[in-house]
């Protein structure tokens, strides 16, 4: 079951159906079985104090993802939705297309991505860009 909720900011507006199926598409790719997610939407002083609290970083970012998968996924993703308009205009593209890219690289994470060396961060581009392909299909 994947949810959507939002904290301190109002919900945007998604094709909640079409982001449902290529987060279950990555996740059965990839062998993996769903438990839940939850999606999160909040603003950036939201986020940097779940940054603070849980990981001890005091610095501003667009995406957290608690995993707290045993045998299936179980996880919270929380998204900044400042953090998505602000990087949608420095990189040029539109908000929805960031927002959904932040979105399945939050998924990506709990199969198994990670984004920490140059190598890992090519190979989640990579990755991102796949599945913001097949989701383009479901946004028309």
């Amino acid at each position: 079951m994947i949810n959507f909720f939002s904290e301190d900011v109002r919900m945007p507006i998604l094709k909640k159906e079409a982001i449902n199926k290529i987060l279950l598409l990555i996740i059965s790719d990839k062998e993996f079985e769903l438990d839940y997610i939850n999606i999160i939407f909040c603003s950036d002083e939201y986020l940097l104090n779940i940054n603070k609290e849980y990981l001890s970083h005091d610095y501003f970012t667009d995406i957290i993802t608690f995993d707290y998968s045993e045998t299936t996924i179980s996880s919270d993703i929380f998204i900044s939705l400042d953090r998505i308009k602000e990087n949608s205009n420095e990189l040029k593209i539109s908000y929805k297309s960031e927002l959904y890219r932040v979105i399945i690289h939050g998924v990506l994470h709990l199969v198994g991505y990670d984004d920490t060396s140059d190598i890992e961060k090519k190979e989640m581009t990579s990755m991102e860009d796949f599945y913001l392909d097949k989701l383009q299909p479901y946004l028309s």
